[in-house]
């Protein structure tokens, strides 16, 4: 693979690793869940569900497993058939992204039913790397990104719906 394919491919993969995040923050400003007295909340802190989903995404990225992305989007997410076409072109090079990690820094609820959870959602990229046949190379960080993600809950779980 020539140096500008693979700098291609890692821009690629840093604009798709964008809704992804695990890391832990230094200062992330969370709204809190509400919750009644002697009663838990009705679902996880929204960090919590986010970091889980990341988990997930980054193994997905790290197998180069669409099957496992795809369980992680709403069915008919744009947000998901673009995570998965991009995963797919980097699999078609050979290429999977290894240790995908971003940093939250900050997470609000916007809104929130039974079956729906709107957040603001400001994160970047710090961790993954490009890894293949002769080729292991770090993503490079980027800056802070503020989307909003709704969430949808399907059968016990929060998925992805949409990121703008």
């Amino acid at each position: 693979m020539s140096p500008k394919t693979l700098a291609t491919a890692v821009l690629v993969a840093v604009l798709a690793a964008a809704c992804a995040r695990e890391a832990p923050a230094p200062a992330q400003r969370v709204e809190p869940v509400e919750t009644t007295e002697g009663h838990a909340p009705a679902a996880p802190p929204p960090v919590e569900v986010l970091r889980a989903w990341d988990a997930q995404r980054s193994r997905a990225w790290a197998r180069g497993d669409p099957r496992l992305l795809s369980a992680l989007y709403a069915p008919g997410s744009v947000a998901g058939r673009r995570d998965r076409a991009m995963l797919r072109a980097w699999t078609s090079r050979g290429l999977v992204v290894r240790g995908l990690r971003t940093q939250l820094l900050s997470v609000h609820e916007v809104s929130r039913s039974r079956s729906s959870w709107t957040l603001r959602v400001t994160d970047r990229l710090v961790g993954g790397e490009a890894v293949g046949p002769g080729v292991r190379r770090p993503l490079p960080v980027d800056a802070a990104t503020t989307r909003t993600v709704v969430l949808r809950r399907l059968d016990g779980r929060w998925l992805v719906a949409s990121v703008t």
